[in-house]
């Protein structure tokens, strides 16, 4: 079982490849990038399109370290105890409500 994966996944990166490879080779012609002030940069599309991922990526890994740095440091790890429930929302935390009351929440 462990090999037919391991194929598998050998398999699926080796398409990958390929299909990437294939789409640099349809996209030699050189395109042009036009920036503000009448820059402009001139590169092939397969390029331009790899460097466009690449910003992308870097933007949402970016985006996501605020989220794992929060999850990491201990000051936010003790402000999610529900005993300090406070502290996240302000206000005390709720309290249990009898069954028999009467506005039915």
């Amino acid at each position: 079982m462990q090999t037919l994966l391991r194929v598998l996944r050998w398999a699926l990166k080796a398409a990958v490849f390929f299909t990437l490879f294939a789409f640099a080779l349809n996209n030699q012609q050189d395109a042009s990038v036009h920036f503000f002030f009448g820059q402009q940069w001139r590169m092939p599309m397969a390029l331009i399109v790899l460097v466009s991922f690449a910003i992308g990526l870097a933007v949402g890994v970016l985006g996501m370290l605020s989220t794992l740095w929060r999850r990491q440091t201990p000051k936010a790890a003790q402000a999610r105890r529900p005993e300090d429930e406070t502290l996240l929302t302000g206000r005390p935390p709720l309290v249990d409500l009898p069954e028999d009351s009467p506005h039915g929440l």
